[in-house]
């Protein structure tokens, strides 16, 4: 497809992507969140999803594993179309995905260990325990957390939840991993070793990823290639240079963390203040 400015070949739609979105778009009721989006994800790949708050990020990616249904268009997972799929079918499509949510969404009452066997409880029927005991050792020794097994959400610091919720997001060994927000609330450190995790995952699982994030150090150093979204548009679409690159000003304020001198010049402006409805004298 075209950027606003310019033509990117790797966002022409093809069939040879792990996902795929054609037309996609999303209305809540008159409100136009993405407008009609066409673009392939290309298997093996970390593909980045970049764009100002409410520009319909976690929308686009809530539509890769048909968490939400577009309103027109379709989504194709594994040259399969999956979001005209009842919710039995679409159960045997999520199994080849891993979805590492904003706030982690553990469940506070399970220990570490229930909270990763917590999706293979949903999909299998568990015969063998000490298989799956191994299962989750590996899994937390993948992310550097074996031995918490028996730790609660509540005894943990926010980079180990998050840890957790991506062992978690591996346990049924995905073929597509989604990150909405992997490093949200979390200080710089702690936001570097999720990202070496995301790189680990792709090196050692071959695994397709897509990270949404507003963390620009993150999307140069995990991205093979970064899209980023504006009014429901993908307006820039290319590796890291490219995006620093890009001549939209949009992108260059967005990548640069600038305030437009539109938004400046509201910020600015001068006005007086409204006189206060009671006085002091008032109350004695």
């Amino acid at each position: 497809m075209k950027e606003q400015n310019g033509k990117n070949k790797t966002s022409q739609a093809n069939h040879n992507g792990a996902l795929e979105v054609r037309g996609l778009t999303k209305k809540f009721g008159p409100k136009l969140v993405l407008d009609n989006i066409s673009l392939s994800i290309e298997k093996g790949k970390t593909t980045v999803v970049i764009g100002p708050s409410g520009c319909g990020k976690t929308v686009f990616i809530k539509h890769l594993i048909a968490l939400l249904r577009p309103t027109f268009g379709e989504v194709y997972y594994d040259n399969k179309r999956i979001d005209n799929l009842e919710e039995n079918d679409l159960n045997k499509i999520r199994t080849h995905y891993g979805f590492l949510f904003q706030g982690g969404a553990l469940f506070d009452s399970l220990s570490v260990s229930e909270n990763i066997i917590f999706p293979i409880r949903q999909h299998f029927k568990i015969t063998d325990w000490r298989q799956v005991e191994e299962l989750v050792k590996s899994k937390l020794a993948m992310v550097g957390l074996d031995g918490f097994q028996n730790y609660y959400p509540a005894d943990l610091s926010g980079g180990q939840r998050k840890r957790v919720a991506l062992a978690r997001a591996i346990a049924l060994n995905p073929e597509i991993i989604l990150y909405d927000e992997p490093t949200t609330g979390l200080d710089p450190i702690r936001s570097d070793i999720i990202n070496e995790l995301i790189l680990k995952l792709q090196r050692e699982l071959s695994v397709t990823s897509v990270v949404v994030t507003h963390n620009m150090a993150s999307a140069y150093k995990v991205g093979d290639r970064i899209i980023m979204l504006h009014n429901g548009k993908v307006i820039a679409d290319g590796n890291a240079e490219h995006i620093r690159n890009h001549p939209h000003p949009v992108v260059q304020q967005f990548i640069n963390g600038q305030v437009s001198e539109d938004d400046l010049a509201v910020l600015r402006m001068s006005g007086s203040m409204a006189q206060a409805q009671f006085l002091p004298r008032d109350f004695e």
